[in-house]
């Protein structure tokens, strides 16, 4: 029990600290990587690239002198007691203490980090009541993160009766707190009490309703586990992977709602969202534990092809319907090509002039980013590059555009008059002012160009997906993105340029009825945002 004690509370003392433990997930068995090449959109390829990166810089930097300080000098720790103490070998260790003021508090987040005894910290609250005759609120929030990570269900009970009399609101540190501690016991429907509480001040967090569906489905309400879903939806909030974990682990245990737990995979598929392990090893086994269906799950790999390495089974196509693609190039030309900012980056003379020269000219097969592309290797002049790769895309008989800066066509040692001479025989060429951006040049020959245009850059156009105008278009650009961008992988002079290929099917969940194919992520630090899962979880039914 928490000592007895009368409560003040003050605005400056409603802060709060909310410390949280991580606990560790399960480590999928290893498994043999595929042999075939990664795409620029593969995840963890931005990782690996930005860890090369940074060894290549720091080999590159000088070591810090021995004169360094070492990292984290001048902290002081302060001593915790390993056993409760008694009032006065607290009160003893307090005039020590450089910043008595503080103690209580320095002392209590201390027994928070380290996740200490709870009978510490009640001997410390009791010492605290003995010496100032009050728990502060700050104090008292602390005392209740320390009981909520450590499961001290009890002692949640206790702190959240002594705050709801103490105190006339609480803070929204303190409410979060309060839902995942008390959804933990018998009292758990107080949870949703402070749940609609918190909706009076400001719109609860998605970890908020997550919480409290937990609870539900701790206490076997699929009920109101059910309506708060469909709450938190109505809402506008993105659910988290752990809501969706507590559904699918509810399904498990209880028949009867299927319908609703197929439309959470319709919902991921329609904002291409990807499970994590802990949500993807708990969907592989609802689908194991579905009454007379037969359904086995086995984790995979898809071929560049599109076919699944398990079932055989030919995965969605990544290329857009013309019905798909006329939408998107409309889009795209409104919002980027002919955008508000877009004459920061050109002139309307400019823009005018290149839209006339590409209506003039037959559809391009390709489009290259000259700039980009050339800057690959530092192995062959700038202007040696760019015509490898128009020499080798010529071979391949393609109608091809460059597109480039003037201040290529003025000759040195990276841009050589024979060269860019050369290239302007073998390429459509279109020079822009040097402090022009040549991405919405590109965007719009491509697109202008037809459905079957490809592009060569190793620009990821973050920035134009970013300007348009809602998540369906997004994720139609980056589908047209991922299966039309070619990526130069390395240069070498006098051998064989390469190219890193798109793939040939779409990174979404999708069923055809009797398989199921769900894209997950192994490592959710391993993806950049634009990039996509490389693993699946392939569902086959028997017959």
């Amino acid at each position: 029990m928490i000592p007895q004690t009368q409560c003040y509370s003050t605005e400056g003392d409603k802060e709060a600290h909310v410390f949280q433990r991580t606990s560790k997930e399960k480590v999928f068995a290893a498994r043999t990587r595929p042999s075939f090449p990664n795409s620029v959109f593969t995840a963890g390829t931005a990782k690996r690239t930005a860890e090369y990166m940074k060894k290549k810089a720091m080999s590159k930097t000088e070591q810090l002198s021995d004169n360094t300080p070492p990292r984290g000098r001048g902290n002081v720790k302060v001593a915790l007691p390993n056993r409760p103490l008694t009032t006065s070998e607290w009160a003893e260790i307090k005039e020590s203490s450089s910043k008595p003021e503080f103690f209580d508090l320095q002392m209590m987040e201390g027994l928070v980090t380290t996740n200490a005894d709870i009978n510490i910290a009640k001997s410390l609250l009791s010492y605290v009541v003995e010496d100032k005759g009050t728990l502060s609120y700050k104090l008292l929030l602390r005392y209740l993160t320390l009981c909520v990570t450590g499961g001290h269900h009890s002692e949640v009970l206790d702190t959240y009766d002594i705050m709801r009399t103490c105190f006339k609101t609480l803070d929204t540190g303190a409410s979060s707190l309060l839902i995942k501690g008390l959804i933990q016991t018998d009292r758990w429907r107080e949870a949703l009490v402070v749940l609609e509480e918190m909706k009076k001040a400001l719109l609860p967090s998605p970890r908020n309703y997550s919480d409290a569906i937990a609870g539900a489905v701790l206490h076997g309400d699929a009920e109101t586990s059910w309506m708060l879903y469909d709450e938190l939806l109505q809402l506008g909030l993105v659910p988290n992977q752990d809501t969706w974990k507590s559904l699918f682990e509810s399904g498990i245990t209880r028949r009867g709602r299927e319908d609703k737990l197929f439309s959470i995979l319709s919902y991921m598929r329609d904002n291409e969202v990807y499970p994590q392990e802990p949500l993807i090893q708990t969907i592989k086994s609802w689908f194991e534990s579905l009454p007379d269906q037969k359904w086995h799950g086995t984790f995979s790999y898809v071929d560049p092809s599109g076919e699944c390495k398990n079932c055989k089974a030919n995965l969605e196509s990544i290329h857009l319907t013309e019905e798909e693609y006329v939408q998107l190039k409309d889009r795209v030309m409104k919002k980027v090509i002919e955008g508000s900012d877009v004459f920061k980056k050109t002139t309307p003379e400019e823009l005018k002039n290149f839209k006339s020269f590409v209506k003039q000219s037959p559809p391009f097969d390709i489009v290259i980013d000259g700039l980009n592309v050339a800057n690959t290797t530092s192995k062959a002049t700038r202007s040696q590059t760019l015509l490898a790769v128009v020499s080798e895309l010529e071979h391949q008989g393609l109608n091809i555009l460059v597109l480039g800066r003037k201040h290529m066509l003025k000759p040195s040692m990276n841009w050589t008059r024979q060269n860019m001479n050369i290239i302007k025989q073998k390429a459509h060429c279109f020079f822009t002012e040097n402090i022009s951006e040549d991405d919405p040049f590109l965007l719009y020959a491509t697109l202008h160009s037809g459905i079957h245009c490809n592009f060569l850059s190793r620009d990821l156009m973050r920035d134009h997906k970013a300007c348009l105008p809602d998540s369906a278009t997004r994720r139609l650009f980056f589908k047209w993105q991922r299966g039309h961008q070619l990526v130069l992988t390395h240069y070498v002079p006098g051998k064989k340029v390469q190219f890193r290929r798109t793939l040939a099917h779409d990174t979404i969940i999708q069923t055809d009825g009797s398989s199921w194919h769900i894209p997950y992520d192994d490592n959710k630090g391993d993806r950049a945002t634009y990039e996509v899962p490389h693993k699946w979880l392939c569902l086959t039914r028997e017959h």
